[in-house]
């Protein structure tokens, strides 16, 4: 079980998070307008037990993290794959969709990002990987954040995702041999 609270948007994401782990603890913000309030209760929190953010895989997901990112930048984010994140059927994007092994595999992947880090990932490095500025960059920064477990991102964010979390060159060009 988790000593952490898991931070969520709403009480789907709460359900769905109890249907796999009863005695989970969650604090659900009920959407992405974070007042003072909230980040306050949030910030005890992770002073007192540790908070893990697992939100949806969308802008209003991002605004979120971003959010807690900046009030309290030693929380810990767990990231769904998108295609994790979608209804059997219908429309939606949310935790409340994804199935036990993606909920699992994102809190077990949850990570830290590392304060006061100088990047040490360049944008040159990812172009030669051909993660930036090529037809299947896309693609292949899909594959390379699914592997690393850092959720969906453009070719900028996946610069500053690396960077934050400390992912090394080592650890990048694993992962991209692994697909290969």
């Amino acid at each position: 079980m988790f000593k952490e609270v898991i931070v969520v948007e709403g009480r789907d994401d709460t359900r769905r998070l109890k249907e796999i782990f009863p005695k989970i603890e969650t604090f659900e913000t009920g959407g992405s307008a974070l007042d003072e309030s909230k980040l306050a209760q949030i910030k005890y929190l992770q002073a007192h037990r540790g908070v893990i953010v697992l939100t949806d895989p969308d802008y209003p997901g991002q605004k979120i993290r971003n959010a807690l990112t900046e009030a309290i930048p030693e929380c810990k984010h767990a990231y769904l794959h998108k295609q994790d994140a979608r209804p059997k059927s219908g429309k939606g994007l949310g935790v409340e969709h994804a199935s036990e092994f993606a909920i699992r595999r994102a809190l077990d992947s949850a990570m830290t990002p590392i304060q006061n880090q100088e990047g040490h990932i360049s944008q040159p490095f990812l172009i030669g990987l051909g993660l930036i500025g090529y037809q299947d960059s896309k693609k292949k920064r899909e594959i390379l954040a699914n592997k690393l477990g850092i959720g969906y991102v453009n070719g900028k964010q996946l610069h500053n995702r690396f960077n934050m979390f400390g992912i090394t060159k080592e650890q990048i060009l694993q992962a991209l041999d692994e697909e290969v």
